[in-house]
């Protein structure tokens, strides 16, 4: 599957990982552990950016709890309507972008958030498109956090060689977005920090080394109070150094 495909799906998204089924569950463990590692960076009125927001519900529980710089990105223009019916005090405080990340970060000024995070959001991020990484780093001035899967729980089928190798390739490029999932292209680099892809409910999850992706781009981790949740782990990186 290449990088349209993938944002094709997300935009249009229902049913399990919706905007409507992230609202219905609400708040979990991990809006509360990104709250407290917040807590412990910087104070509530720093500005704080959620990528792949969905319809709010960690964006919501930090809001409540006195932040109130606030922004969200989400491909998916359902998930601001669903905003609105559900967390309207949030819907009208905050900055929204209804775009890819791609789309966005390389148009943001640098130090543009306090703080730029994402749970389970970036591990969708096609290697094609590595360079937001960079950007994601760019565009914070004091930290980046990520609650992503590490390949430590069985989430989704891990997609073989054999069967990735047979994929048809679209080309590639940072910019193009039709980069396909070459086993032998994702994995001839021995120093990436691309362990794995697996499938979930049929789009690739990039299993990737998170400490690697963010301090080869010069940030330095910081001990977080919550680390293993569910099926991710939280991380946090200081950008200030």
């Amino acid at each position: 599957m290449n990088v349209t495909d993938v944002h094709d799906r997300w935009e249009s998204r229902s049913g399990a990982y919706s905007p409507e089924y992230y609202a219905y569950y609400g708040p979990n463990a991990t809006s509360k552990a990104l709250r407290q590692t917040l807590s412990e960076l910087v104070e509530p009125d720093a500005s704080v950016l959620e990528l792949g927001c969905s319809s709010g519900r960690h964006l919501a529980h930090l809001h409540e709890h006195g932040y109130e710089n606030l922004a969200g990105i989400d491909i998916n223009e359902d998930a601001f309507e669903v905003m609105a019916d559900n967390s309207p005090d949030l819907f009208e405080t905050g900055t929204f972008y209804c775009c890819s990340i791609e789309h966005l970060v390389d148009t943001l000024p640098t130090n543009r958030f306090d703080v730029v995070y994402s749970v389970e959001t970036i591990q969708h991020v096609h290697p094609d498109n590595d360079w937001v990484f960079d950007d994601l780093a760019r565009i914070a001035s004091t930290a980046v956090l990520t609650a992503e899967n590490e390949g430590d729980t069985p989430n989704g089928e891990s997609v073989s060689e054999s069967a990735t190798k047979s994929a048809p390739s679209s080309g590639s490029g940072s910019g193009s977005g039709s980069g396909s999932d070459s086993a032998s292209d994702l994995y001839s680099d021995s120093s990436s920090p691309l362990r794995e892809v697996r499938e979930v409910d049929g789009l690739p999850l990039y299993i990737r080394d998170w400490e690697q992706v963010f301090t080869d781009r010069g940030l330095q981790p910081v001990d977080c109070t919550d680390t293993d949740i569910e099926r991710h782990t939280v991380r946090a990186f200081d950008c200030r150094s």
